[in-house]
């Protein structure tokens, strides 16, 4: 089975952007996730901890870390998404953006 070449693709120009962006938010997400394991390396019997609706520390925390992905992975691509139209009708309008 053949395929046919990929397309070809040129310079993004909100490239440093999202760079910058990914950056931040993995260094956010990084601390929060430092936080979960601190507190198994300091306290671990904190983790058994009911915390909410039955659920222990860990349960939640650790529920609270994929909650906490998925939301800022929706965060940078509507803010990717704002920004590269931003840059596309301020280029259509032969401007800066």
């Amino acid at each position: 089975m053949l395929h046919e070449p990929a397309a070809k693709t040129g310079a993004d120009p909100a490239f440093l952007y999202k760079r910058r962006l990914g950056a931040w938010m993995f260094v956010l997400y990084a601390l929060v996730y430092a936080g979960f394991v601190v507190i198994n390396l300091v306290r671990p019997g904190a983790m058994e901890a009911v915390v909410f609706g039955g659920l222990n520390l860990a349960v939640v925390y650790g529920f609270g870390l994929i909650i906490f992905a998925l939301l800022l992975a929706l965060v940078y691509s509507r803010a990717c998404e704002r920004r590269e139209k931003r840059l596309r009708s301020a280029e259509a309008a032969g401007g800066r953006p």
